[in-house]
């Protein structure tokens, strides 16, 4: 589910900094409806959260989107083991309105950035620590594991933070729009293919094979 989008806003997560004005939240869910990422309740996960192993987009490999050179590799940041949403959802908003460069690392958490050959970079965002795959200077192609979804820095529970920028250091990146070759979004009970598109805010949408 696309959670986070600029289809809906820009900038998409409400401050224009660190290149994301264009960024994506995707979070994996289940059938129910709206953003449930966990097999719990509503009510126990607000109240008393859950553990972050559990949510269902947790160790979902994440693979680059072109070829590319490792430019940026952050690995260490611990992960948090529970998930609370609502403490979480506050510590978003005051980092994002009180953003220093200090604070980069608290916010990206582990990630990872790869640069085109035209000097696009992609980032991936709070990544499990651990898990990344890459190191800076390394070549990858497009679909390669790059890491792992998880719940460090900036997140109110374990999803995948991606965006396009012109530039791998965040401090001074412009961001830029991208749209994706190919997906299959779910509407009144079956799916259907999207070409080159962007999708809304809670979109069910699933991966597909781009060549087909």
């Amino acid at each position: 589910m696309a959670v986070t989008t600029p289809a809906t806003r820009v900038p998409s997560h409400g401050v224009d900094i660190l290149g994301e004005a264009y960024a994506y939240d995707f979070l994996r869910v289940d059938e129910r409806p709206t953003a449930h990422f966990h097999p719990a309740g509503t009510l126990r996960t607000l109240a008393l959260g859950v553990p972050t192993r559990e949510c269902y987009a947790w160790g979902a490999e994440v693979h680059a989107p072109f070829d590319g050179e490792t430019v940026v590799v952050e690995d260490t940041i611990p992960e948090r083991g529970h998930v609370h949403p609502v403490r979480e959802g506050a510590a978003m908003i005051v980092n994002g309105a009180t953003f220093t460069p200090a604070k980069l690392r608290s916010i990206m958490g582990n990630h990872v950035i790869i640069r085109a050959a035209d000097g696009i970079c992609a980032g991936f965002a709070h990544l499990v620590p651990g898990s990344v795959t890459v190191r800076p200077g390394q070549r990858v192609s497009t679909g390669d594991v790059v890491g792992r979804v998880g719940h460090t820095g900036n997140s109110t529970s374990p999803h995948l933070h991606f965006q396009l920028m012109d530039s791998p250091d965040l401090l001074v990146a412009g961001s830029v729009a991208c749209a994706f070759r190919a997906y299959e979004v779910e509407r009144d009970g079956s799916w259907s293919r999207v070409a080159n598109g962007v999708p809304t805010r809670h979109d069910r949408i699933r991966s597909v094979d781009a060549s087909e």
